[in-house]
């Protein structure tokens, strides 16, 4: 094998590897909640990149913001599948709780916020101007309603209720999220029991009578 034979491998592991860096930087950068971080310059200047690198990988700034809210897509995947048929739904419903009450804190959450901040409010213009982005800000709302589907299918729980669930936790774990981060003087363990039981409540009462109700509520 000869040298010329080789270098296409070598070129694309160092593509790959400029892209993961920068993709890694990026989510670094937008954590810190700098406005000004949401700059594709800016970044590629952190790892001593130019513009022309980040074109090459990204396309545009739009595709670099497409592909860092993909890249924490990827890192959510397969969240809140019961691995046990057996868990109640109770358990399930905590366990999405939980795990959006310490996730909003870490650093993919804090980058999103920050970069979507810094993004156009009007779906339209969002759109327009940055398509790619916006394209994957939809698929982030399928997936999440998907994963919230997959948490509880076995279960005996209407599908319309699930997907109103699916829309107003994000909102409310915020919330929670931001007392937390202000230093809330409310007992933040009382309000993620409360936001759980009446999410159980709602999901509950929408079970047909039948073995599946003992299933759904986990008594």
């Amino acid at each position: 094998m000869t040298d010329t034979d080789v270098q296409p491998q070598r070129t694309n592991r160092r593509g790959d590897a400029s892209r993961e860096n920068m993709l890694e930087a990026a989510l670094k950068a937008l954590a810190t909640g700098d406005p000004g971080a949401v700059s594709a310059n800016r970044i590629a200047k952190q790892i001593g990149a130019t513009w022309g690198v980040v074109k090459y990988q990204f396309g545009d700034a739009d595709g670099l913001w497409a592909a860092v809210l993909h890249r924490t897509a990827e890192h959510r995947a397969d969240l809140f599948v019961p691995s046990d048929t057996a868990v109640p739904l109770r358990q399930r419903v905590a366990a999405i709780i939980d795990t959006l009450y310490d996730g909003l804190t870490a650093t993919d959450s804090r980058a999103i916020e920050n970069l979507r901040a810094a993004l156009p409010r009007d779906p339209a213009e969002l759109e327009r101007l940055y398509p790619r982005t916006s394209a994957e800000l939809q698929s982030w709302g399928r997936g999440w309603l998907e994963t919230c589907q997959n948490a509880f299918a076995d279960l005996n729980v209407d599908t319309e209720r699930v997907r109103a669930v699916a829309t107003f936790i994000p909102g409310a774990m915020r919330g929670i999220t931001s007392e937390r981060q202000l230093g809330s003087y409310y007992d933040l363990d009382l309000a993620r029991r409360g936001l759980t039981d009446a999410i159980v409540a709602y999901l509950e009462s929408s079970a047909s009578s039948g073995p599946g109700d003992r299933s759904a509520s986990g008594t």
